[in-house]
């Protein structure tokens, strides 16, 4: 049997292959902690994949549920990194790209499947796109598969993000590619060379709004992001992460973003609706005291608050990388009573 059809029929069977010593053409990242129970059906679909030339790197957070045991029993084509502490999603993500060889590099959550021709969509959107540095995909959720989780995210100038579309049930209006502020970090695709101009995810983030803050180095040094809609992964919407830590790291990296991203030409214009947005999540944080996840949206803020002198520190070298004007980044930002 020729060697084409043989690798179609194991994608197709799901069956483990034998990835080329060449380098490829996209490295997909699945960062894990403890997600032993969802990582098989990431990994079956990857297995799908449409597009062979690519690697897949897992990089695991000190996971304690047998997750190291099950990829090298089951997954020997995956190129484990095993940490030896939890580095968060940002710390996992960023010892995933060290060592990716992709020109592309792709972040997939541990609790996703991805349709069969994922990536081959990503790769030609990178194509059609030469001055695209990032790459969001269609995220439906996985038990709900006509129901939107993001169709590529959003910045507003009040300093609130967003999913485009979330909740609302996908009947064609996210169907055009189109350019869009930011690719959520769960499935976010980034040109490398990108990444060698502006670096990788920022640790201090840990999780929560990493991509973000990427997706503003980016657009602030020329590069684009553009939506792929044939892109489709689908999502276990908080099957390992949410809750009070989400609710902390929200809070707290919400106001990161502000110190450090967002460009003083627009915190002379909207300084006043910013600070009113922070001022409701506060309130509304204030009403529900009751609840662990309010408690821990104001512990967030505080802890914010408390790190905006380390962040003004790299604030300086993010603003110097700028090539912008002002009406370009009135062009991606969403006004605060526009809807995404």
């Amino acid at each position: 049997t020729p060697t084409g059809e043989t690798d179609r029929t194991d994608r197709l069977r799901g069956e483990p292959r034998t990835w080329s010593a060449k380098r490829p053409i996209a490295s997909v990242i699945i960062p894990n902690w403890n997600g032993a129970a969802y990582i098989p059906a990431c990994l079956a679909s990857l297995r799908r994949q449409t597009l062979p030339e690519f690697e897949v790197i897992v990089a695991d957070n000190a996971s304690t549920d047998g997750s190291l045991a099950l990829l090298a029993r089951d997954y020997p084509e995956v190129h484990v990194v095993a940490l030896g502490t939890n580095q968060g999603f940002t710390g996992a993500c960023n010892a995933g790209l060290e060592v990716a060889r992709g020109e592309f590099v792709v972040l997939l959550n541990n609790d996703t499947e991805a349709d069969a021709h994922w990536i081959e969509e990503i790769v030609a959107a990178f194509g059609r796109h030469p001055d695209a540095g990032l790459v969001a995909s269609k995220m439906l959720l996985f038990d709900r598969r006509d129901t939107l989780h993001t169709a590529g995210d959003y910045y507003r100038v009040n300093g609130i993000p967003g999913n485009r579309g979330v909740w609302q049930r996908d009947v064609g209006q996210y169907e055009t590619e189109e350019y869009v502020f930011s690719a959520c970090g769960g499935t976010a695709a980034y040109r490398r060379a990108m990444l060698d101009q502006i670096g990788t995810l920022d640790q201090d983030f840990f999780f929560s709004c990493e991509d973000l803050d990427l997706a503003w180095r980016a657009q602030l040094a020329g590069w684009r992001c553009v939506y792929a809609p044939r892109a489709i992964v689908y999502h276990k919407l908080g099957a390992t992460g949410g809750g009070t830590t989400a609710s902390f790291y929200d809070g707290r990296n919400m106001i990161y973003l502000l110190a450090k991203d967002y460009p003083g030409d627009l915190w002379r214009n909207h300084w006043r609706t910013v600070v009113r947005a922070q001022g409701n999540i506060t309130i509304e944080a204030l009403r529900a005291w009751r609840g662990a996840a309010a408690r821990a949206r104001l512990r967030g803020q505080i802890a914010g608050i408390i790190g905006i002198p380390r962040l003004l520190c790299k604030r300086r070298s993010v603003q110097r990388t700028r090539v912008v004007d002002r009406t370009y980044l009135d062009s991606i930002l969403t006004g605060v009573d526009e809807s995404p």
